[in-house]
């Protein structure tokens, strides 16, 4: 990995203005071709894309399809799809005051977008935000993770093919080239990553008053009721939990389950566990491994606290770590004061999903939200969240229809499907006024004020 330097950075955002202002990206069949290119330009770096997988992560090509690049494909076809007519200006309603003037939005493209992703699914978070930019209109400069470095490279090598740099740049670096982009002026930033990181983002935008989307994380909670099927809730909290290794952004990061059903939930855990990655996970070639040293290092203290009642097994050679479930965890423990971003799932018991309920409001709203049971009517109405499914877990993300996002500390702004176009757009909102007739009622003296006062 080669650092991108100051000057590099400089040039390349200058470059892009200069393209921008061509207009060249504003035309919807333009961006359509590039959406067709890039679509095409993906199939090509197919298998490159899951050999780079499996070096940074381990990451097995069934996965990294399901995960990564099925879901930049979709994104792409959808967006595909609908363009024209999400570009189309959209005629609104005048007010009598306003007659015979008519009124419409357009959407244009906000310029040059910045576009940060991490390395938990370096291809799909850092592309997926690429097809929105692509689509609205915007020229776009992106940052890889440097922990995820054989996909970046990948990543780099297959942008270079398919878009000359002044219309899609790419950078790579540490924090240091983090820093160096976010001194530069964009029009919008697009960022993943950490509530911490998201918000020396925000803080570099204000300089501009650069707009931005913040997609986050934090502790997104799972509750476990006792009117649930137990057998599919382990089932599907167990899936969620395990896929990347527990390093996604939406995993169930901590469990509260109902007292009575507690230990037919956690044998139903293991064996779904066993079911899916066999008696021993380290040897299954569909489980992910933990992105670094210092990463494992953290879980490994993380899992100090608490009973474990399955998994704890570690290899910090192969930086592999188990699923592991963790009983008898306490509030206060380390492991419930950060995002665990890996496979250690604490759980805690309840009787009152009230006190649940209130748990969760006192800590910041999370990005995702996971209710198993029957009063998911209730629970939704006295939660918030970034998203949230309900007898299920990460599937929101699948779904371009609807709007993916944080908010407050999870994040702010949404993407997917038209969120992805309006993100980079701006709502420009136009009055055409007529020059065949001037009411001048609205002109001093105001002569007829009376008339003007009820017609507004």
């Amino acid at each position: 990995m080669i650092n991108s330097t100051k000057k590099h950075i400089t040039t390349l955002v200058a470059n892009q203005r200069q393209f921008f202002a061509t207009h060249q990206t504003k035309n919807v069949n333009f961006r359509i071709q590039q959406l067709k290119k890039f679509k095409s330009i993906i199939y090509q770096y197919e298998q490159q894309l899951y050999d780079a997988l499996w070096t940074d992560l381990h990451k097995c090509p069934q996965e990294a399809f399901m995960t990564e690049i099925s879901i930049v494909i979709s994104e792409i076809d959808n967006h595909i799809k609908h363009l024209k007519k999400w570009a189309k200006p959209h005629h609104v309603t005048s007010p009598m005051a306003l007659m015979p003037s008519k009124s419409k939005i357009i959407y244009e493209p906000l310029g040059v977008a910045l576009i940060i992703a991490p390395w938990n699914y370096p291809f799909q978070l850092l592309m997926n935000s690429l097809v929105g930019a692509i689509s609205a209109g915007c020229c776009a400069v992106l940052k890889a993770s440097p922990y995820t470095e054989a996909t970046a490279q990948v990543m780099e090598n297959m942008v270079s093919y398919c878009f000359p740099p002044e219309y899609v740049g790419f950078t790579q670096g540490n924090r240091e080239v983090n820093q160096m982009l976010l001194e530069e002026h964009f029009d919008v930033i697009m960022f993943t990553g950490s509530p911490d990181l998201g918000k020396i983002v925000m803080n570099a935008a204000s300089k501009y008053l650069t707009p931005t989307i913040l997609e986050l994380g934090g502790k997104s909670p799972c509750i476990v009721d006792k009117d649930t099927n137990i057998a599919i809730a382990a089932q599907r909290i167990a899936w969620g939990k395990t896929i990347n290794a527990g390093q996604t952004c939406i995993a169930p990061d901590y469990l509260f389950v109902h007292q009575s059903v507690k230990q037919d939930f956690i044998d139903c855990f293991k064996n779904v566990i066993r079911k899916m990655y066999g008696e021993d996970c380290q040897k299954s070639p569909h489980y992910t491994r933990i992105v670094n040293d210092k990463a494992v290092e953290r879980l490994q203290q993380l899992m100090k606290d608490g009973n474990i009642v399955f998994g704890g097994e570690t290899d910090e050679k192969e930086r592999y770590i188990a699923p592991t479930l963790i009983d008898n965890v306490k509030p206060d423990f380390p492991i419930m004061q950060e995002e665990i971003f890996g496979p250690l799932l604490p759980m805690m018991t309840f009787c009152d999903i009230n006190e649940v309920l209130n748990y969760v409001n006192l800590h910041e709203k999370p990005l995702a939200f996971y209710y198993f049971g029957k009063n998911s009517k209730e629970v939704l109405y006295k939660t918030t969240s970034g998203g949230a499914c309900v007898n299920d877990t990460l599937m929101h993300i699948v779904n371009h229809h609807l709007p993916f996002g944080g908010v407050g500390n999870s994040g702010m702004g949404k993407y997917h499907g038209i969120e992805s176009f309006m993100a980079f757009s701006n709502k420009r909102a136009v009055v055409c006024s007529p020059t065949w007739i001037d009411m001048t009622i609205k002109y001093a003296p105001y002569k007829s004020y009376q008339i003007v006062k009820k017609l507004m």
